[in-house]
């Protein structure tokens, strides 16, 4: 589980919401003439400014937006644009990325990073799944327009059916987020996951990491996550001060990039996805206030009884869950023929599901793009960090 303490092994300089800043600008004054370190310390200043108040906006959002599709793909922007910025200070400071203790540390960031492309792709299967869930309620969408035509048996047997088999592919996909799904799927069901099994066997058996959009059959987002914390603790002080300060947004980049990809498992059904990671929120840089909250919310949803067996905290997948159980028992107890409460009753219950729709509609679309733009991005970052690294070495 991640913890709200702040990890004290690391024996990093007390404060670094002001500390290191003032010792840089301390060394800065006493090297009359030194622009190029006033340019960096104040670039640097900039980069934890921007995370804070980037992490600060997302968590004032309310109970009502926060795990919404609008809100991960705000998060998704706010990483895109740490990003950007950590890759223009590596490119201003090209000659001390090469250097020790730097590119180990860069190089251990790039590491991460390239875990984190097997989270996109099976953040991507899971709106694929989404989708799938979307054209069930479409169909029942379909059966039940009382604005076409009167509403007869033969139609709720319908949308009976078509929630009858939402709610199995939906249990299926809620097992899949165990390590103990793939027992499961020997067990009946199996047609309708016919194409998602096509689709695993054609993998190759037993790698680690896919560069694509699909992840192997044993993979599991809780061990991805797990991988990408370890040992992902703040810098000491020799290694800033080594590095001229520079270690501080490598760290801060690793961070904000596991605290993402956390939050975006925690709300997107994923394979064997789990919140137990191992993972402590530094109290000693400026944007772990934000991110402490935003932990501690999440966290508390989770463990909402709405929550216990979700397939995820997206609050669109509990939207989902509450209009297709209200309408299962409203088709499972209307009599023939329908009276006029039951009428209204079906037609708010139809509405419930149109919005559902409405917004997976206007959702899904652009949160697929964001994760691509990710996954585009990291390897962009991740090439042009090697190449730096490589063209240091040559030099040597």
């Amino acid at each position: 589980m991640p913890s709200t303490e702040n990890s004290g092994s690391s024996s990093p300089l007390p404060s670094f919401g002001r500390s290191i800043w003032s010792f840089r600008r301390e060394q800065v004054h006493s090297m009359e003439g030194n622009h190029d370190s006033s340019a960096l310390g104040s670039d640097l200043e900039f980069f934890q400014q921007q995370v804070t108040e980037r992490f600060q906006d997302l968590s004032s959002a309310g109970n009502d937006e926060l795990l919404s599709i609008p809100w991960i793909l705000k998060l998704l922007d706010a990483f895109l644009s740490t990003l950007e910025e950590f890759r223009v200070v590596l490119l201003k400071n090209k000659g001390e990325v090469s250097k020790p203790p730097l590119d180990r540390l860069i190089d251990d960031f790039f590491e991460r990073s390239v875990k984190a492309l097997d989270i996109c792709n099976a953040t991507r299967d899971g709106i694929e799944k989404i989708r799938l869930w979307q054209k069930h309620l479409d169909i029942v969408l379909c059966a039940l327009d009382s604005q076409k035509r009167a509403l007869t048996e033969g139609q709720f047997r319908r949308a009976r059916k078509a929630l009858t088999d939402l709610a199995l592919l939906m249990l299926d996909d809620r097992d899949s987020g165990s390590v103990f799904s793939h027992r499961n799927r020997s067990f009946g069901r199996h047609n309708m996951k016919k194409d998602h099994h096509n689709h695993h066997r054609n993998q190759s058996s037993g790698h680690s990491r896919s560069l694509s959009w699909s992840v192997s059959h044993s993979w599991s987002a809780a061990k991805q996550l797990q991988s990408i914390a370890t040992n992902l603790i703040p810098p000491r002080g020799n290694d800033i001060a080594a590095t001229s300060g520079l270690a501080v947004p490598v760290f801060t980049m690793s961070f904000v990039l596991m605290f993402v990809l956390w939050a975006v498992v925690a709300a997107i059904p994923c394979q064997d996805r789990g919140l137990n990671v191992h993972f402590s929120v530094p109290r000693n840089f400026s944007w772990g206030a934000p991110l402490m909250s935003l932990l501690n919310r999440i966290l508390e949803e989770s463990k909402k009884r709405e929550h216990r067996n979700s397939n995820g905290l997206l609050r669109e997948i509990y939207q989902v869950e509450s209009c297709t159980r209200h309408m299962t028992d409203l088709t499972d107890s209307v009599q023939f023929p329908l009276s006029e409460d039951q009428k209204m009753e079906v037609e708010q219950k139809v509405q419930e599901i149109a919005l559902v729709c409405e917004n997976f509609q206007k959702g899904l679309d652009p949160l697929e793009r964001q994760v691509r733009e990710v996954f585009r991005r990291i390897m962009n970052c991740r090439t042009e960090g090697h190449d730096i690294l490589n063209r240091g070495k040559d030099l040597e």
